[in-house]
């Protein structure tokens, strides 16, 4: 019988999915100096990236699947399997790692002048852009079948939309937004501020990782990670944690395995998603939306404490053509990270459905 730590790590590794690794390590896509939005070049930039099944002869069956914050590539790899929706005997699937999360380039793997703190600000248009060369360049295709994404992988999704739009067939949003909110950038800058507050993150210049402040950050999201009815119905005794301390540590434990500067990168680009900035929209995002022609499966989770089902159900009415699906779970907005195998059954059959 396992131990309890050995049953938590083993939860960890499923949450956000670095499991059932299909085509070995991941690879990486030399960038060159990468130009931001920001106009800062990013210089020898890096894009990680694995991929699941064949290009066929026509190049039509590529399907991108962008990752999430606190997570990577194989975040849909519980889809990823032959008969699933995402079947890589059917689909060349390129799952692809943002900026920021540790094997792209982020603040804890890039030289002077940009490591650590001095990591620019990267942008949700940055990793689309980043995304939409890989696909072009190295596989060559005309257009993609379809990007997928859960949580800020459905920002990159929506993005990818509007900032290539004759490109992409379809979009599947699963518990995300094309816009964040203010009550959402006060919950970031909450996160944030957690890591800062402990004195050995000294402005990011720390030598080894401010545990304190990882910690803290962790029991923030386990407060916001499930939906309230979740904690009441004792749900997470089905992840074998037995109280709610076990649901902090859990998330502190997971937490811990991540860098505190690379964290606090990534909840800035979250902070600053906006689809309605991409250049010709001036700031509308109700506009930039309803310019969508790509099919749209929009995917909110009924109890998401990240991104509120109403405004995700405004966001998806501004779409023409719009597919809304909401996930009936009570597992919040971790319904999208497919831990529970009901959330799994329902998003299968819609994603398999919309995507033939």
């Amino acid at each position: 019988m396992k131990t309890f730590l050995e049953l938590k790590l083993t939860l960890i590794i499923l949450l956000f999915s670095s499991f059932f690794y299909a085509d070995g390590d991941h690879k990486i896509f030399n960038l060159g100096d990468f130009k931001l939005e920001s106009g800062v070049v990013l210089p020898n930039a890096k894009l990680s990236y694995v991929t699941h099944g064949k290009l066929n002869q026509n190049k039509d069956n590529l399907i991108v699947i962008p990752s999430a914050y606190l997570g990577d590539h194989h975040g849909f790899d519980f889809l990823i399997e032959s008969g699933m929706a995402l079947d890589p005997d059917k689909y060349f699937i390129v799952a692809t790692d943002m900026f920021q999360n540790g094997l792209s380039s982020s603040p804890s793997n890039t030289k002077p002048p940009f490591d650590g703190p001095n990591f620019p600000l990267i942008g949700i248009r940055d990793n689309v852009k980043a995304g939409y060369r890989l696909v072009t360049e190295v596989f060559e295709v005309k257009k993609i079948r379809a990007v997928i994404g859960f949580s800020m992988g459905a920002q990159q999704a929506f993005q990818w939309s509007v900032s290539y739009p004759d490109f992409v067939k379809k979009i599947v949003g699963i518990a995300g937004s094309a816009v964040e909110y203010p009550h959402g950038i006060v919950r970031l800058e909450g996160f944030i501020s957690a890591i800062k507050a402990d004195a050995s993150f000294d402005n990011g210049q720390y030598k080894t990782q401010p545990e304190i402040g990882l910690r803290a950050g962790g029991a923030h999201w386990a407060s916001w990670g499930w939906s309230q009815e979740w904690f009441r119905l004792g749900l997470y005794k089905e992840m074998g944690l037995k109280d709610t301390k076990d649901v902090i540590n859990w998330f502190e434990d997971f937490v811990l395995t991540w860098d505190a500067n690379n964290l606090i990168a990534l909840a800035k680009t979250w902070q600053n998603n906006n689809i309605g900035d991409t250049p010709g929209f001036n700031g509308d995002y109700a506009k930039a939306l309803g310019s969508i022609k790509a099919d749209v499966l929009y995917m909110p989770s009924e109890t998401d404490m990240y991104f509120h089902i109403d405004a995700l159900i405004r966001e998806a009415n501004m779409i023409p053509g719009v597919k809304l699906r909401v996930i009936p779970s009570l597992w919040g907005h971790i319904a999208g990270a497919g831990f529970s195998s009901a959330d799994v059954d329902f998003m299968n059959k819609e994603i398999k459905e919309f995507l033939n």
